[in-house]
């Protein structure tokens, strides 16, 4: 299934913090990868005094969700370097986040050796290896973090997937808000929120 392009542009945040709650999930649905109810969660603690916060609202309601619920979210994750990737079938962002390394146009043995630790590691954990690949210096840092992240425990492997996760919504909130704008423009003393 190709998914639709997330909404680009940031937004000052006192204009997310004004948003009506069907918009604000909207907005930052894509932020937890295909997981719009981590966003509908963080949107009834509003108003929020930074990106920051809003990145920790947002953290909480993963880390409060269900095992279920998580695993969920990191089943969403496309694989590094797969097919759908290369197809162009994974969210605007995931396909600009592989891209920007170039996993998205690996050819031969590196190609292979992705394909065969992402098999791997999927068939170990029960969901494909994550890794804030905006983060990275190189796909061979990436290859030797799976390499080195396949001999964890499940649950270790569960914690340290979540921990990338949030690196990757950061990132993402990164594009969608603009942290300068916190008050709105004539307003006077506190932070319009």
């Amino acid at each position: 299934m190709t998914h639709h392009d997330e909404p680009s542009g940031s937004r000052p945040l006192w204009v997310i913090n004004r948003m009506p709650a069907a918009e604000f999930a909207a907005l930052f649905a894509g932020v937890f990868e295909q997981t719009p109810w981590i966003a509908a969660k963080a949107s009834l603690e509003r108003p929020f005094a930074s990106k920051q916060a809003l990145l920790g609202a947002m953290t909480k309601a993963l880390m409060a969700a269900s095992e279920e619920d998580q695993l969920a979210l990191l089943a969403a994750h496309p694989t590094l370097g797969g097919e759908a990737a290369k197809r162009g079938e994974v969210t605007a962002s995931s396909r600009a986040e592989q891209a920007g390394l170039g996993l998205d146009r690996m050819v031969g043995d590196e190609e292979a050796a992705f394909a065969a630790m992402n098999l791997a590691y999927q068939r170990r954990f029960g969901f494909p290896f994550i890794i804030a690949v905006k983060g990275q210096r190189d796909r061979a840092a990436i290859l030797a973090a799976l390499t080195r992240r396949f001999d964890s425990t499940l649950e270790a492997e569960r914690q340290a997937a979540l921990a990338e996760v949030v690196k990757i919504a950061s990132f993402r909130l990164d594009a969608l808000i603009d942290d300068t704008a916190v008050v709105e423009p004539g307003a006077s003393g506190e932070a319009a929120l």
